[in-house]
């Protein structure tokens, strides 16, 4: 799995390697300016006749830039330096390559030209072809000041492509927040690790396309066991989906029982169901309110529907646990909680069947309101196996933090979470992390905006139950139905668009999304 560090990761590792290994801050240097060029030449053809532009902050990220302007001069035909510091601000090797780049603009007068900022030579530069932004560096944090506010504004007004080294101007390197104004790239060419603040966030939207490139620290670095965020992509669900043997009978490839359904919400249990049989799952039952069993007995062909004793108000009641408790042995995994609706009676039902229930359990919806009102430390008390999937709202509920709090910091917040209670958290959104009780957070690969549609995630739930039931480990089943359901939606996507994709949708896709990650194939 390809690993993803904060900002703080990447400085320990680049320090490892210096400190540890001797390799020289300077080779490093030299080797990422090097695979910034590699790239360049590759995304943009004919260098020769463009005007460049390199644009570098006083930092080791400007260090990259003088590099990057170096190396151009081989292949392009006007280099243009803005200095966004005064030369007296640079230090270490950063200082070097600069000196290096003046030695050469010296001998080179018509091919490199360093400027120092001013407002006033923002609106004289050349109009450049290229932009190289290499002002602040996976370190940067918070608001940017003037004068490189005035420099991101020009920038992202030009018509030129921008190429960000390391990370956009601007874009925390570990949250993907920006504070106030950032560069917009075309391209992100990172160093040794993917950052997190790529794909979290603003960041997401502002990098353009990401390489990752080998600037030479060691694999037992870059690999070490103290980095614990993953991406996940489509070689890492292949790896875990489950095989059938040639004697698999429907039970014996997945048993999955359905809490859910209310008067009003028969969609959410419906959903649910087929999902998890989509995913493989061999045999679903549902149990569901009485008064509304009629209609999902009708809509579900493939699911085993059940009625249980229900209120007045056409929810599950409490005389409904004597039938669930001799359906629970039947299970290997129950989901509870999609469009169960919330009252108190259903409270109590929930947190019966969740001390009760030693197995494998997964908790959505109402489930997780439930837990909300009632305090989540009660789980403490069980011995199940729990998933957790909740969307920012829920998990706001669940621990009080504000949403803006979640959203700045989702891979933190959710792997605090799974430690806390000891489960597997799936924390919904962009992009969806998972989070297990060891420590390890999976970030989601997958996806597009035209699944933030009712019902998307009762499908998830169904997808995820439906892989934890044919014997892969409750994390697995997690980050890899979270892939699944993000490859489906965006096949969805590609065939009739974002604007018109439903939850159905992404059910009757799934089987395609399945054969695509078996068979390898590109979107």
């Amino acid at each position: 799995m390809k690993r993803v560090v904060s900002a703080e990761e990447m400085r320990w590792c680049d320090e490892t390697t210096i400190k540890t290994y001797g390799i020289p801050g300077l080779l490093l240097m030299e080797n990422a300016g090097r695979g910034v060029v590699e790239v360049v030449k590759q995304e943009f053809s004919s260098l020769e006749s463009k005007h460049i532009l390199v644009i570098c902050g006083k930092g080791n990220n400007g260090g990259d830039g003088f590099v990057v302007a170096r190396m151009l001069l081989n292949s392009c035909r006007h280099i243009s330096i803005l200095l966004a510091a005064s030369p007296s601000e640079l230090k270490g090797d950063a200082k070097t390559n600069f000196k290096i780049l003046q030695t050469i603009a010296k001998k080179s007068k018509d091919q490199i030209i360093i400027r120092r900022y001013s407002k006033r030579l923002l609106a004289k530069l050349p109009k450049p072809d290229i932009i190289v932004d290499a002002m602040f560096g996976t370190g940067f944090a918070g608001s940017v000041r003037k004068p490189f506010t005035d420099i991101i504004q020009w920038v992202n007004q030009q018509k030129a492509k921008i190429v960000a080294v390391d990370i956009p101007s601007g874009i925390n390197g570990t949250t993907g927040v920006v504070e106030n104004c950032a560069v917009h790239a075309n391209a992100t060419i990172t160093f040794g690790c993917l950052k997190s603040g790529l794909l979290c966030n603003q960041g997401r939207e502002l990098v353009g396309s990401v390489r990752v490139v080998d600037i030479g620290i060691p694999r037992m670095v870059s690999e070490d066991k103290r980095l614990r965020t993953f991406l996940v992509e489509k070689s890492d669900v292949q790896r875990i989906l489950p095989k059938r043997s040639i004697h698999a009978h429907k039970y014996s490839v997945g048993k999955v029982l359905v809490l859910a359904g209310s008067r009003g919400l028969t969609g959410a249990a419906a959903l649910c169901c087929t999902s998890a049989l989509r995913s493989g799952a061999g045999a679903v039952v549902l149990g569901t309110p009485e008064s509304v069993y009629p209609i999902l007995a009708r809509k579900l062909t493939e699911t085993m529907v059940f009625p249980l004793p229900a209120t007045s108000a056409g929810t599950l009641s409490l005389a409904a646990l004597d039938i669930i408790r001799e359906r629970l042995s039947w299970a290997v995994v129950i989901v509870i909680g999609p469009g169960l609706s919330l009252n108190s009676e259903i409270k109590q039902l929930i947190f019966k069947i969740l001390l009760e229930y030693r197995g494998k359990t997964l908790i959505d919806a109402d489930g997780l309101n439930a837990l909300a009102v009632d305090g989540i430390s009660k789980l403490h008390s069980s011995r199940a196996q729990f998933i957790l999937t909740p969307h920012v709202g829920e998990f706001s509920r669940l621990t009080g933090l504000s949403s803006i709090e979640i959203e700045h910091r989702r891979k933190e917040a959710a792997c605090v979470l799974a430690k806390q209670i000891e489960a597997t958290v799936v924390l919904k959104g962009v992009p969806t992390v998972t989070a297990s009780s060891e420590g390890n957070c999976f970030i989601n690969s997958t996806g597009n905006p035209g699944m933030a549609t009712a019902g998307a995630g009762d499908v998830l739930s169904g997808i995820i139950a439906g892989l934890w039931a044919q014997g892969i480990s409750g994390t697995e089943a997690a980050w890899a139905g979270v892939y699944l359901h993000g490859l489906s939606g965006d096949i969805v996507a590609k065939k009739i668009g974002e604007q018109s994709l439903v939850a159905t949708d992404i059910i009757e896709y799934l089987p395609f999304a399945l054969q695509n990650v078996e068979a390898g194939e590109a979107m």
